[in-house]
């Protein structure tokens, strides 16, 4: 049977299958559930994280590049355990990582959305988060069989992939929410400036300590109360093998 966690006081399932616990044994996560939100269009406070965090990155770093980061690093490792490339597809934070350091920067994409993204880059840690009116039945963390259908966007349109044979995803009782562990989110359960619930999820591999990744939830919940005073949150348990 998969090993499971639940978000507390809260019905949402989350499960991890023994292949993908077999596969990264230093892998874990913490879920921060929260209801009541309110998003809309990038803004000033939303920029202000995002610089904020871009500092907090280059401080980290010191002149390494970002997959010279031990955590980083353990990451790569597990994306080529299950046979993705990550030069290629680059786990999350990595790929925020980068972007922070580039010409350009950050993206602005919503306010809760620029809010996450800023929690990752400062603490180098993979973060997601999920429309919870939008995702069906419980969530599995699994080794793809390939047939699992993944909703995404080309040319403007959406359009449906399917994983490889024995990818990690995410998916629930529709298809795949997330593609190799953390690369690409699909459209169909994303925040958009319409969502009011959300499940967000930091995924550490060691060797973040759980104290790490339990500063990094309550900075997450932190901020999401002082963007969205009105709105309840909730932190689940840490998950480890």
């Amino acid at each position: 049977m998969p090993s499971s966690s639940h978000v507390s006081g809260a019905t949402r399932r989350l499960q991890v299958s023994d292949e993908v616990r077999d596969l990264a044994p230093g892998f874990g996560y913490l879920a921060v559930e929260a209801h009541g939100l309110t998003n809309g269009p990038s803004d000033e406070a939303g920029a202000a994280l995002l610089d904020e965090a871009t500092r907090r990155l280059a401080g980290r770093l010191d002149g390494r590049a970002p997959q010279d980061d031990p955590h980083l690093a353990a990451w790569r490792a597990a994306y080529t355990a299950f046979g993705s490339k990550p030069s290629r597809t680059r786990n999350s934070a990595e790929a925020l990582a980068r972007r922070a350091l580039a010409d350009g920067g950050l993206p602005r994409i919503n306010r809760l959305v620029d809010l996450y993204n800023a929690l990752s880059v400062a603490h180098l840690i993979p973060v997601g988060g999920e429309d919870l009116d939008r995702i069906q039945g419980g969530m599995r963390l699994v080794r793809a069989t390939g047939d699992e259908p993944f909703v995404t966007a080309a040319g403007g349109a959406e359009t449906v992939e399917h994983p490889d044979a024995g990818e990690v995803v995410w998916c629930d009782d529709e298809g795949v929410t997330c593609r190799r562990w953390n690369w690409r989110q699909g459209v169909r359960t994303r925040l958009t400036e319409d969502s009011v619930s959300a499940l967000f999820l930091l995924e550490r591999m060691a060797p973040m300590t759980l104290d790490a990744l339990s500063a990094a939830g309550a900075e997450l919940a932190e901020t999401l109360q002082k963007a969205c005073p009105g709105a309840r949150i909730e932190i689940g348990d840490i998950w480890t093998p």
